[in-house]
């Protein structure tokens, strides 16, 4: 990061010769210290690509993706977050990791996250694709031309929940790592694997593995109460405004129309997304279910 921090380093610990000290942490009250106003930006698109960073909230979240091996490049938290236990434990094997450590004061906690109430822990981490080929499972799902965040990131969470393999992006997206995703994942975007294709990749990869693939449609049919749900599955969503392009319409195997009742004649992409993903783990007897 650019810049020195240059305010109340602490002293670390000595150590054996051959174990090099890890970072201890640094207290910075400054919102106009460099690496704050490095993480600051964080919120635009523009400085996470040049970065390749992104910003992830709450100490639950950050303990969770420690949890699935991911760990921040950058820890910052407020004096209180460190009186918790779990929290300590989080600070000192990531200054083990060598993870750059700083506290702070709720104040500029509250300039990096952009928000009145902010988490006490916030943490800077690595964006990271998955390849296509590494996506496997049941049911995968792959979303053309997202473009809310707030239902991207629902999506992820949802993906998570069902036990998809993972979220495929087709076209034009929103940004997966911005601060409204992340926070709509709830943390599932460390879980679920994530990539990107075009549509030509997309039906190469649907021809290796073998699967059907399904696009929500009002062109489409229900499922019957009992038809059982094909063994690999690719749901195929549109995009928010305009749903399925005519040629990903026809290239599907089959197009699905989601039953309506009421007055209301669609559904969000994200709430449609989720119908789709649990009834077709239903069709599969919730195969794998916590109990």
């Amino acid at each position: 990061m650019p810049g020195e921090l240059g305010e109340n380093r602490k002293t670390p610990q000595s150590e054996p010769p051959d174990k090099p000290a890890a970072d201890m942490a640094h207290n910075i009250t400054s919102a106009s210290n460099p690496l704050i106003k490095t993480l600051k930006s964080l919120h635009l698109k523009k400085a996470r690509a040049e970065s390749g960073l992104f910003l992830a909230e709450g100490a639950r979240l950050a303990i969770e993706a420690a949890d699935l091996g991911a760990w921040p490049e950058i820890l910052v938290f407020s004096p209180a977050a460190r009186e918790r236990a779990q929290v300590r434990t989080l600070i000192d094997e990531a200054e083990a990791r060598r993870v750059r450590t700083v506290e702070t004061s709720e104040g500029v906690l509250a300039q990096i996250s952009k928000r009145d109430n902010p988490q006490t822990v916030i943490g800077a981490y690595r964006q990271r694709l998955s390849a296509l080929d590494a996506i496997a499972g049941e049911t995968v799902i792959a979303l053309e031309g997202v473009r809310d965040p707030g239902n991207l990131g629902t999506i992820l969470r949802t993906a998570d929940s069902t036990g998809a393999g993972g979220v495929i992006l087709i076209g034009e997206s929103c940004d997966p790592f911005s601060v409204e995703a992340v926070r709509a994942s709830m943390g599932s975007l460390f879980a679920v694997k994530l990539a990107r294709a075009s549509f030509e990749e997309l039906l190469r990869y649907k021809q290796t593995r073998g699967a059907s693939m399904l696009g929500l449609s009002l062109k489409g049919a229900a499922f019957t109460a009992d038809e059982p749900a094909p063994a690999r599955t690719i749901v195929l969503m549109g995009n928010e405004q305009s749903g399925l392009p005519q040629p990903m319409e026809a290239a599907c195997d089959r197009l699905v129309k989601l039953p309506m009742r009421g007055r209301a004649d669609s559904l969000n992409l994200a709430v449609a997304t989720a119908v789709m993903l649990y009834d077709l783990w239903r069709r599969r007897g919730y195969d794998g279910a916590r109990a």
